[in-house]
């Protein structure tokens, strides 16, 4: 399963890796987008918006993942078996732990968040009924990130998307089933996509019980304050930003909420393409993460700078042609996720097209923060990815977006841009770190 990234191509190994991670993000975009697209066609408006809320929720619990795809990778490209041993497993039993507490904490919290949201009346029903299904299924939901995370940390991107395919083929079997055929709505969407983690985590754990992918013994299951203070050290950074960056999308929904259901309709619908588009961003961070921490283990920090200068070249090329390509294509895209022969839904379009349009131009910019991002993680300074999208998400991001819904009564479009002038900021700043790390710390530039 451990391949070795710190030799040949930087290129070649940036592409062959990012390809089966962009599939994964693929796979896993569409558990959500199955779920708007399916409920779309069998429920109105207000079930649209109460899986789109919900599913912003879902994506809060993720993020610790990444400190373990850091020290795992650190440790192979070290060429330390007993280090990625202790790693995986302590990983196993931190995250089963948080998986628990956090499935029950959120369960005992789930109407005060839909509260705090400022659902629209109409989805507060559905809305409750879909966090509480998918609140229970956090452990399935965890036990697939950590699978996929040391798989990756090892240098094996493919195998996750072997096991989100499984999920994502399951999870819309099963969407159409709970959804269409026994009229189950938001509940039936949140009962797919547990289910479904439950079955990919089945799969996964016959495929490493199969090849023994992972040789633990007893003692990697004991704490080890060094081996979980490093993942907690760059992972708590990442989740953190994570939760920051997905209670930004919330505030967003508030705000989007208080104009009406059809405005909370777009913007929901509008989060799921943008996270779809955003699929070469994140592979991007999560390819410069695991590249560039087995170079930076191997001692071979050039190789890590040159993974990071690739990962941009690729990401911004894509965002510019994804930011034309939806100038032109928005409203049909819209479409696609709402009945455009009722009135509800012909507004949602156009109030979702405008929001596209403005929203768009971040995927550049996302390209650019997301893997330098990826290197920071890399270097083990989780840190400064968490500054820049604080700062980005305070300063600029949430205010931006709060005058523009005030100013502009009768548009989305900017609000749309003033979500993609935050992302401005975070690349200046990190731009500004990668400077200073680069001349004030020898290691980092082979010196």
């Amino acid at each position: 399963m451990e391949k070795n990234l710190t030799t040949g191509s930087v290129f070649k190994n940036v592409i062959l890796f990012s390809l089966p991670y962009l599939l994964s993000y693929f796979l896993q975009t569409l558990y959500g987008m199955a779920d708007l697209f399916i409920i779309g066609q069998y429920d109105g408006v207000a079930s649209t918006t109460a899986v789109s809320v919900g599913s912003q929720i879902m994506h809060m619990i993720v993020g610790l993942a990444m400190g373990t795809t850091v020290s795992i990778a650190q440790a192979i490209g070290a060429d330390n078996k007993k280090q990625a041993s202790k790693a995986v497993g302590n990983t196993i039993v931190l995250f089963m732990g948080v998986a628990i507490v956090g499935m029950a904490l959120l369960l005992m919290l789930v109407h005060p968040i839909v509260l705090v949201m400022s659902t629209p009346a109409e989805a507060v029903n559905g809305t409750v009924t879909y966090l509480t299904i998918c609140f229970i299924g956090i452990p399935f939901i965890t036990a697939y990130n950590i699978i996929s995370a040391i798989f990756r940390g090892m240098g094996d991107s493919k195998s996750p998307m072997y096991f989100i395919a499984v999920a994502c083929i399951a999870n819309i079997v099963l969407d159409y089933l709970f959804m269409g055929a026994l009229k189950l709505g938001p509940a039936g969407a949140a009962l797919g996509t547990t289910i479904s983690q439950a079955i990919s985590v089945l799969v996964s754990v016959i495929v490493i019980i199969k090849r023994k992918s992972v040789v633990l013994s007893k003692k990697d299951f004991k704490p080890y304050s060094e081996v979980m203070g490093k993942i907690l050290y760059i992972g708590i950074p990442i989740a953190v930003q994570d939760g920051l960056i997905q209670v930004a999308f919330i505030v967003i929904t508030i705000i989007a909420n208080q104009r009406g259901l059809n405005d909370a309709a777009a913007v929901g619908i509008v989060e799921k393409i943008i996270s779809f588009l955003f699929l070469v961003p994140s592979s991007m961070l999560s390819t410069v993460s695991a590249l560039g921490a087995q170079n930076i283990g191997a001692n071979k920090p050039e190789r890590a700078i040159a993974t990071l200068r690739y990962a941009v070249l690729i990401a911004v090329g894509f965002g510019i042609l994804a930011t034309i390509t939806i100038q032109f294509t928005a409203g049909l895209i819209v479409a696609l996720f709402t009945d455009g022969n009722t009135s509800a839904g012909a507004d949602v379009i156009r109030l979702g097209s405008q929001y596209l349009r403005g929203y768009i131009f971040d995927c550049i910019f996302a390209g650019i923060y997301f893997s330098f991002s990826g290197y920071f993680c890399a270097c083990g300074k989780s840190g400064l990815s968490f500054l820049h999208n604080i700062l980005a998400i305070v300063l600029v991001r949430i205010p931006g977006v709060y005058l523009t819904s005030r100013l502009f009564k009768t548009t989305l479009f900017p609000m749309g841009l003033a979500t993609a002038a935050g992302s401005l900021l975070s690349v200046f700043i990190c731009v500004i770190a990668f400077y200073v790390i680069y001349h004030k710390e020898p290691i980092m530039n082979g010196a």
